[in-house]
């Protein structure tokens, strides 16, 4: 079973799209709400919004199901990244919106999610990990930076409204200082978009656990407001709206690579 496709680049950066599924086996989605089978919690398109970081020589790697199914960026043992505040678990039961993902009854038992993890988790993660020791192998360092996106508003997740680019190092612990103070100086050096640097949005599992500065081996997460690039009722990408973020984006993976 195709899981993720991966894509391997030349340079020492590797951008990992976890929430940009979008599949849903049959036997699941006979289970969903209406409402939860439009997988409306994706981080849609960000695969197209980084499509461009191939010709940087990029590595890339991308899911093929949805975050309903398992979200590859929590633990294995679901532990909250962010305790004492709402947030969804391993294989989610609430929306974003707070309301039910399953029909009454039919939320998953810990066998059956054992057995997705074993099925859709772990070989994104044995992909991840393989691919990341490739790229310090081949370079000496490796950058790996995850994309995201979500809604600018969410009221079940955090008050207000979210800035447009979301930058998060894990409370400065994922990357080194210099890499950190470079992305904020790009971010400081524009107008267009509001900004903040380990906020609501400080790095999920996926940054923090396969962070090792030490080594050479640093993580950044980007989680963009989705009004950014698409509309975020219809869940449309839009190319005109899209194509000044993506400037910015590529300034900011030009500054890792740097």
């Amino acid at each position: 079973m195709d899981t993720y496709t991966l894509h391997q680049g030349t340079a020492p950066l590797f951008i990992s799209l976890p929430h940009n599924g979008t599949q849903v086996p049959d036997d699941i989605a006979a289970r969903l709400t209406p409402e939860a089978r439009r997988v409306p919690d994706t981080d849609w398109h960000v695969a197209e919004l980084y499509d461009f970081a191939r010709a940087l020589g990029a590595s890339i790697i991308v899911p093929v199901y949805s975050r309903y199914v398992v979200d590859l960026n929590r633990p294995e043992d679901d532990v909250s990244l962010y305790p004492g505040q709402n947030t969804t678990g391993l294989c989610p039961i609430v929306r974003f919106s707070g309301d039910p993902v399953y029909l009454p009854g039919q939320d998953p038992a810990p066998d059956e999610i054992a057995a997705r993890v074993d099925a859709y988790w772990r070989p994104y993660h044995q992909a991840l990990q393989q691919e990341l020791v490739r790229i310090r192998e081949i370079h000496g360092r490796a950058v790996l930076w995850e994309g995201h996106s979500i809604r600018s508003e969410v009221p079940f997740l955090f008050e207000g409204r979210l800035p447009d680019f979301n930058l998060g190092t894990a409370a400065s612990a994922s990357c080194s200082p210099a890499l950190q103070q470079a992305l904020e100086a790009v971010l400081a050096s524009q107008s267009d978009y509001s900004f903040v640097v380990n906020g609501r949005f400080r790095g999920g599992y996926i940054t923090r656990h396969y962070a090792d500065p030490a080594r050479q081996v640093q993580a950044v997460q980007l989680e963009l407001a989705q009004h950014t690039y698409m509309d975020e009722d219809s869940f449309d990408y839009l190319p005109g709206r899209a194509a000044p973020t993506q400037a910015l984006i590529r300034r900011l993976l030009e500054c890792t690579l740097a």
